[in-house]
């Protein structure tokens, strides 16, 4: 449909991107990716026709269509939403009025009259082109796509400047889905999508019946929809078959295929330059050093751009908490006669991952903001535990940072023992480098200031931690450098986000927030809708329903009841929660230790000669203190040697089974 060849484009003094050679099919199903500033953006508007190219040209097939999605600055008004999207159906829709008007004058026409005969034919051949575009049923799709994205039917009513920025880009991006353009160009689709939405529009391209070329920084929502990955690398496009993940592993192999080629030229190239050297000068050898410097000259030199460096960046540990973080019980919210949560109780012990999910509007910011002491309650009861010290991140926490700062400045002094060159790799991974991190934060956008603010809250971390949205504005690699370092955290941590990847690698716990009640499922956000889905019941119940009837003999009493054996046969745990499991029991292998090295400071050998270490009195107060602290490690160390029986428990009945 679409091909690039030998394009190339500068921005300003910086070469994006050369020689770039990409044949678009009609089934093609890509992700763009690429690190920032490469040029990613730019090669979707190239496509599109929004922008030009510096090098070669850009071929089209005649009569393609293509719709474009940017990652944000559209603005539409002037209609109702529902009337917005029908808008994209106006030639069917004149088709439809040209029908109906045919229809009269059919009616009062002289059917043996050569104008009857003429408006039948029309009549006709319109109806059969209205048919086959489905003009019959443009309501049906735009109330389906306009659900599928999250619009109730009130909404459907409401005019479009009603709506903020990230909903303008949802009915942007529902006109688009209704178009059905040969080529789709999605810049971020994702960015304003909740979880619900996202999996919506995941199945939606799954039987998309043309081809899309989208820029994702979601993991998860690439590897179930694109087979193809484009990489802008070191000035170029490369290509890669399968999904993101395929994509690393075949990345991480061309990379020590390059290196080895590089390795090998090097060595050839030494040979060749020791041998002229060598025999320069002597007039024997004189064919023979011209000829080995023609090969030198010939050679097309291998280069290894530089990666990025990757940051591994570890809170600062907090200090311990007791077993119980915080205590709900009959808690409700109410703005108004609207009553957002009723009755809802629950536990949060130490160590817990909790992901709160739902849809849009059902509670989950309200409750996290709660649980941070930002609101209070309507009725009911909220208890912090013993030495609980919350730390909350709104998504709009940037309003609470002094603009008159500098950024590096301002990190400086709530982390004053990190060193420079960690705060500034951390900015970095934050998207902030070279002199970026010498800008006063009034000057920065709202999304970049919320990417300062997220890097704050890591340098100086309490021991709760309540995190709304916090993969907004991230890129991969930001994501992974927060991922890495929330899963090394000792702390606890309720978070809100849409990215599945990032749920399913950080959570032990779901809080499905729902109809004003709140639902609590253990595991991941895979375990979450296995569950949902009906767990091992469901998958039973479809073993029995899809297995054909045999004859089966009466059971004695040794055997094990059919339902056992199948719980026993589907019972698997998910790769990601396996590997999540693998990486707990690892990290408290190594906390059990050193917490009982911890209790060794204050107590002479063991649990057993506590009142001896506490019978050298100091003061009641470091008495007090000191008591208090050997039990909140004692229950630590209760807690994570229990957690870890039960991870050794189920990791060894998963290694039976399989």
């Amino acid at each position: 449909m679409l091909q690039l060849a030998d394009a190339g484009k500068r921005f300003g003094p910086k070469l994006l991107f050369e020689h770039a050679n990409w044949l678009i099919t009609a089934g093609e199903r890509t992700a763009l990716v690429g690190a920032n500033g490469t040029g990613k953006s730019t090669i979707l508007k190239a496509l599109a026709g929004l922008d030009s190219l510096d090098y070669g040209g850009l071929q089209r097939t005649r009569g393609m269509s293509i719709g474009y999605l940017p990652q944000d600055g559209l603005s539409l008004s002037g209609r109702t939403v529902f009337d917005e999207c029908l808008s994209v159906f106006e030639e069917l829709r004149s088709i439809e009025q040209e029908l109906e008007s045919l229809s009269t004058s059919l009616s009062e026409l002289d059917p043996e009259s050569s104008a009857y005969a003429a408006a039948a034919e029309r009549y006709s051949n319109l109806g059969a082109r209205f048919h086959a575009h489905d003009g019959y049923a443009l309501d049906a799709q735009v109330g389906s796509v306009l659900t599928g994205l999250g619009f109730s039917k009130e909404d459907w009513a409401r005019r479009t400047e009603e709506f903020s920025g990230g909903w303008q880009m949802r009915i942007a991006l529902a006109k688009l889905l209704l178009q059905k353009p040969n080529l789709l160009l999605l810049d971020e689709p994702t960015n304003h999508l909740d979880l619900e939405t996202r999996n919506w529009l995941e199945e939606y391209l799954r039987t998309y019946p043309n081809g899309f070329i989208l820029i994702s920084h979601d993991r998860y929502f690439l590897d179930v929809t694109v087979n193809k990955i484009v990489e802008i690398w070191n000035k170029g496009l490369h290509f890669y078959s399968g999904n993101y993940e395929k994509y690393l592993q075949q990345k991480d192999e061309r990379r020590t295929q390059l290196e080895a080629a590089y390795r090998r030229q090097r060595e050839h190239i030494e040979h060749l330059e020791t041998f002229i050297n060598r025999f320069r000068y002597q007039a024997t050898k004189a064919k023979q050093v011209q000829s080995r410097i023609k090969e030198l000259e010939k050679i097309e030199r291998i280069e290894i751009p530089q990666e990025e460096q990757a940051i591994h960046f570890t809170f600062p540990q907090p200090p311990p908490s007791g077993r119980t973080v915080v205590e709900v019980s009959d808690l409700s919210k109410s703005y108004g006669e609207k009553q957002v949560l009723d009755k809802v109780s629950f536990t949060i012990e130490r160590g817990d991952r909790i992901a709160l999910v739902g849809a849009n509007g059902a509670g989950k910011s309200t409750l996290i903001r709660m649980l941070s002491a930002q609101e209070g309650p309507t009725s009911g009861v909220l208890r912090l535990g013993h030495n609980v010290l919350p730390d909350y991140f709104a998504q709009d926490q940037y309003k609470v940072l002094d603009p008159a700062a500098r950024m590096l400045d301002d990190i400086g002094r709530i982390a004053p023992r990190v060193p420079e060159a960690d705060l500034r790799g951390l900015l970095g991974c934050f998207l902030f480098s070279g002199d970026d991190v010498f800008k006063p934060l009034g000057v920065l956008s709202g999304g970049e200031r919320n990417r300062y603010a997220l890097a704050r809250i890591l340098v100086s971390p309490a021991n709760f931690l309540l995190l709304d949205e916090p993969t907004n504005h991230l890129d991969l690699r930001a994501k992974d450098v927060l991922l890495d370092a929330v899963n090394k955290f000792t702390g606890t941590v309720i978070f809100v986000s849409h990215d599945r990847y990032f749920i399913d690698r950080l959570a032990t716990r779901v809080l499905e927030v729902e109809g004003g009640h709140v639902h609590v499922y253990p595991g991941n956000y895979e375990d979450y809708l296995w569950r949902k889905q009906g767990g091992d019941a469901a998958v039973a119940a479809q073993t029995v329903a899809s297995a054909a009837p045999v004859d089966v003999p009466p059971a004695t009493t040794d055997s094990v009841p059919a339902t056992e054996k199948d719980k026993e046969k589907v019972r698997r745990l998910n790769p990601i929660r396996l590997r999540q499991m693998q990486e707990r029991l690892a990290f408290v292998e190594e906390e059990i230790p050193r917490i009982e090295a911890f209790k060794k400071k204050f107590r002479s050998e063991s649990f057993a000669d506590t009142e001896q270490s506490l019978g050298n009195f100091v003061s009641v107060e470091e008495t007090e203190r000191l008591t208090r602290l050997l039990d909140s490690l004692r229950e630590q160390h209760d807690s994570l040697t229990a957690e870890w029986e039960e991870l050794m428990l189920q990791l060894e009945e998963q290694q039976v089974s399989t």
